[in-house]
């Protein structure tokens, strides 16, 4: 007879299969990209063609609410909700801090980190009743800080209380591009990196964040329009839904059920907006990511009781101005491998990665199965060696029992009683630290660097799901230590790369009850001095403005929008680009490398190269057309921003590039 299949067991062994697979091992890595094109990298901005867009303000980096008072509920007046907190929200959080320069090649950093800086998280606004921002669902374009609506609230919004959800997708191909099959796995760290980000602006604000649990997967997808076919048309890549946290702006704010949201699909109505393609030409496919992705669907979770650790109250913090860290954080790229970390400093640290009922843990309602287990190099009081923290006291039996019998076990002396941190194999672990983090030294010039071991299989065979929620709890633990480690005078980065089975080999691990999903490391940072820093919003600044009327405010929005329309460009096909020739006066720039500008270009196209880039920028008039094309019409749109971005009036990217261009020609 036929025996029906668990869906459930079946998306286990789906997912189980997928991480085994994804493994990188000593003697190869995982599946990935044999070349990297960076003329096709994905576009990194996600928008809507055809949706109303409305610019949010800037101005979070004056909120002096201490670095310290996050972690403490009530200290201070809560933010009202409205357009401007909405702003400071998400300028702390899923905005651009900065744009970098190294040569030709510009490119941004964001609040929330990514990795690769890749970033395929998006982010969307649920509003009703929000001053300053229409009721319903909006898109967050963070490279312009503004919101475009996606769609309305059916009928008229009733009275009531200001309330605010953000929910959160992912755009795998945009890890995958370059990372492969390995890159579901990014995707979902970058989500747990996003919620923590999001806490802690919320945090500067006087707010908190409550995780709507009781949400399907194709619930989300329904409130944030990514089961929309039709607006994906054309190749445009599709999001997968992540989850919905809805804004609590003071204690007087009801929580929600776990099976509540607030904010149902069926307020929902004149859906508009189109979505881009991020790269024209997929040149690899990876169909294991979306079987992945299919596996690990919420559909019916099952409601832990709420976690509460019985842990001491939180150790001072500091006093620096929240939104001056946030802005700040940036990723190490490399570590000066003299510097020593204090236990003192060290002990801080790793007490913020406790589940206190504090920012950020009070928005993660489940039991942590997430416990560091720590290559020490150079903290002063420890010796080097291999140590664990057990941030679930449940969890220490089981993990003392997986791992080999031949470990000590010793708390160091002078640790904080509240830490089961313990020494496990006292030894110079610098080598076998390189080594396993896929031979990057940033695992061994640090101060210390880490891996996260997850409670893993029972987990993710009772709910498949659990797999994406137990790399989101591993990405919020690297936001707190990025965080931490910047107000201590230090800077850590996250590691993606390393040797799965290698590092539960020192474990002594047997099978997948335990497998580390995440890695990171600390130290002082070495600054790369030749890469320039420039503002995220420089084309929206506006000089000497500081509304203080409505009046005042319209008319700065508007200088604002007028500024932002100024530095965008125009992606154009052949005719427009042949017309525009035609009239003699456009400045035709080939961005391609050299020997396929000489094997053949458009006719009157210099070559623009590293060397003199900044020449045609500074040498060029700005109301003088410029029209830019590479191989197949990506890279193109960076290079045209750049242009539109130094004030140049008429830029325009070509769609198709060279090869489009000579497939119309007949050439």
């Amino acid at each position: 007879m036929n025996i029906p299949l668990n869906p459930a067991a079946n998306a286990a062994e789906i997912i189980l299969a997928y991480h085994e697979r994804t493994k990188h091992r000593l003697e190869r890595y995982a599946a990935g990209p044999e070349t990297l094109d960076w003329s096709e990298q994905p576009n990194p901005f996600r928008e809507f063609s055809g949706a109303a867009r409305v610019l949010l303000p800037l101005g979070a980096e004056k909120i002096a609410t201490p670095f310290a008072d996050i972690y403490e509920s009530g200290n201070g007046a809560a933010a009202s909700l409205d357009i401007d907190s909405v702003g400071a929200l998400l300028q702390l959080s899923m905005a651009l801090n900065a744009w970098k320069e190294y040569g030709p090649d510009r490119w941004a950093l964001r609040c929330n980190p990514s990795s690769g800086n890749l970033h395929p998280t998006e982010a969307y606004v649920l509003a009703r009743a929000v001053p300053g921002i229409e009721d319903g669902v909006h898109h967050y374009i963070s490279r312009d800080h503004s919101l475009e609506q996606r769609c309305k609230l059916a009928g008229a919004s009733k009275p009531g209380e200001p309330q605010l959800w953000i929910g959160l997708s992912s755009i795998h191909w945009r890890e995958a591009w370059k990372y492969g099959e390995r890159a579901f796995r990014y995707c979902q760290l970058d989500v747990g990196h996003a919620i923590g980000a999001l806490r802690y602006a919320a945090g500067t604000l006087g707010w908190s964040l409550q995780m709507a649990e009781g949400l399907s997967s194709a619930e989300i997808a329904a409130l944030l329009g990514l089961d929309r076919n039709d607006d994906y048309s054309g190749g445009a890549e599709r999001e997968a839904p992540d989850l919905i946290l809805r804004i609590v702006t003071g204690p007087s704010v009801t929580p929600l059920s776990r099976t509540d949201t607030g904010f149902a699909a069926d307020h929902l109505a004149g859906w508009s907006g189109r979505a881009n393609v991020l790269n024209r030409r997929h040149m690899y496919k990876w169909p294991v990511i979306d079987e992945a992705s299919v596996a690990t669907r919420k559909t019916n979770p099952v409601v832990e009781p709420n976690y509460r650790g019985n842990f001491p109250g939180i150790g001072a913090g500091s006093p620096e101005p929240a939104a001056k860290v946030i802005l700040n954080r940036r990723s190490a790229q490399g570590f000066d491998r003299t510097a020593r970390m204090g236990s003192g400093t060290f002990y801080h640290m790793i007490d913020r990665l406790l589940a206190r009922h504090v920012a950020p843990w009070d928005i993660w309602t489940y039991a942590p199965r997430i416990h560091p287990i720590f290559f020490i190099h150079r903290v002063d009081g420890l010796e080097p060696g291999l140590y664990i923290l057990v941030r679930n006291p449940e969890a220490e039996m089981k993990l003392r029992q997986a791992t080999h019998q031949e470990f000590a076990w010793k708390r160091p002396e002078h640790v904080p009683p509240q830490l089961n941190f313990f020494q496990l194999l006292p030894t110079d672990c610098t080598k076998v630290a390189r080594t396993v983090h896929c031979h990057q030294a940033i695992a061994s010039d640090s101060c210390f660097a880490l891996g996260m071991l997850a409670e893993f299989e029972d987990l993710v065979r009772a709910e498949p799901w659990r797999y994406k929620q137990l790399h989101w709890e591993a990405g919020l633990i690297g936001q707190v230590l990025y965080l931490e480690a910047e107000t201590l005078g230090f800077r850590g980065t996250g590691i993606g790369c390393y040797f799965d089975d290698a590092i539960h080999e020192i474990l002594g691990l047997k099978d997948t009850a335990f497998a580390s999903l995440y890695h990171f490391t600390v130290g002082l940072p070495l600054v790369d001095t030749r890469i320039t820093t420039l503002p995220p919003y420089e084309h929206r600044e506006i000089p000497g403005s500081s509304p203080e009327t409505d009046s005042d405010a319209r008319a700065a929005q508007k200088g604002a929008e007028t500024m932002s329309e100024e530095a965008t460009f125009e992606r154009v096909g052949v005719d427009f680009a042949q017309k525009l020739m035609a009239g003699g006066e456009a400045l035709v720039l080939d961005m391609r490398d050299p020997t396929s500008y000489e094997n053949g270009h458009i006719e009157g196209a210099e070559h623009v190269t590293e060397a003199n880039i900044f020449n045609f920028l500074s040498g060029t008039p700005k109301d003088k057309p410029v029209l830019i094309y590479c191989y197949h019409g990506n890279a193109s749109q960076v290079y045209a921003k750049t242009f539109a971005d130094f004030r140049f009036k008429k830029v325009y990217s070509l769609d198709g590039g060279y090869e489009g261009w000579k497939k119309s020609s007949g050439n």
